[in-house]
């Protein structure tokens, strides 16, 4: 294996460096039963199963680096009425779901958050400190030289039978996981890649003293320090990875709603996520070239799609064709 740090996902504007890295399902506010089976992650994309692999997988990464980025941390739905309430209680007793959602509603009082309805405990949830994950499995990778930091020249590939040649580097495969900089990419570049712009805030809020993540119409994710993560935003129109001032104020906004304490903006990213309109991901091999592949379109739950194993068994038999690919999706549902 030979990795690249290709220059257009670099560190300073990736959205995987600036996720939040939460592992969760996430059933929305306001939303039905109906609502909760449809758009669950954990429901179409076989949650247990996916769970069932990558907390393994990352507790022996961190072994294998001498490094703690997988945090295991309770995660409340703050409630907003008898009916959100009553929805909570419908969802969390069907077997699909019930593993995921506590039927006991937490009651907990927190100082700064007014709560009359208290909240839904979602079950099997932490987060991953992306950046230490990514800055320990990177110089683990240079120490045994298989990393390269370099803006990578799809002009070099060379075509070889049965395998490529890029530079002074021979291989069978190569596997683009360029995020949204798959638009780059002369033999993946026409995929349905759509992208969506994210912002986040890191606040310092003394006064919070939150121990849980707190999902609303924002997560606060506290993170160490009287420092939380406050995110995020959705933006389907701008492609760039530059914070702005309305996704700033978006968050201010929500944020103030939610807590009543004083709080400082200690930081502001912005990012593009890596989405699909139909949330399945893009994994497949190239038509033409056998050697070539792609592994996309992860979107906001990377870290719990990323490690998934079985793949293969999960395609559907149909494929997305175009002129110039072909490409197994994720089932559409479990």
């Amino acid at each position: 294996m030979f990795m690249f740090d290709v220059e257009t996902l670099g560190v300073d504007s990736n959205s995987v460096v600036l996720s939040a890295g939460l592992v969760h399902f996430e059933p929305g506010k306001n939303q039905s039963y109906q609502d909760l089976l449809d758009n669950a992650c954990y429901v179409k994309f076989k949650a247990k199963e996916q769970i069932d692999f990558a907390f393994p997988l990352y507790h022996n990464i961190q072994s294998k680096l001498n490094v703690v980025f997988d945090f295991e941390l309770p995660i409340l739905r703050k409630l907003f009425s008898v009916e959100e309430q009553n929805n909570w209680f419908h969802a969390a007793d069907k077997p699909n779901l019930a593993p995921f959602l506590d039927a006991k509603l937490v009651t907990s009082s927190y100082s700064s958050i007014d709560s009359p309805f208290h909240y839904g405990k979602v079950n099997h949830t932490g987060y991953l400190e992306i950046s230490i994950l990514i800055e320990t499995y990177t110089n683990f990778l240079k120490s045994i030289n298989c990393f390269s930091d370099d803006t990578f020249n799809y002009d070099e590939i060379e075509f070889l039978e049965g395998g490529i040649k890029y530079k002074n580097i021979k291989a069978k495969h190569i596997i683009f996981a360029e995020g949204f900089g798959l638009h780059a990419n002369p033999y993946f570049n026409d995929l349905p890649l759509d992208g969506t712009k994210g912002e986040l805030l890191i606040i310092k809020a003394p006064y919070l003293k939150l121990d849980v993540v707190i999902k609303s119409s924002v997560f606060i994710l506290p993170i160490g320090n009287d420092l939380y993560k406050v995110g995020a935003t959705y933006d389907w129109i701008d492609k760039t990875n530059t914070p702005t001032q309305a996704g700033k104020d978006e968050l201010i906004e929500k944020l103030s709603e939610l807590i009543s304490c004083d709080f400082e903006i200690v930081k502001h990213f912005a990012g593009v996520r890596p989405t699909v309109k139909d949330r399945r991901p893009l994994v497949g091999t190239h038509p033409i070239h056998s050697q070539l592949h792609v592994l996309n379109g992860l979107g906001t739950r990377g870290v719990m799609l990323g490690p998934y194993r079985d793949w293969e068994t999960d395609r559907k038999s149909t494929r997305l064709n175009s002129s110039h690919l072909k490409l197994s999706r994720m089932p559409s549902s479990a």
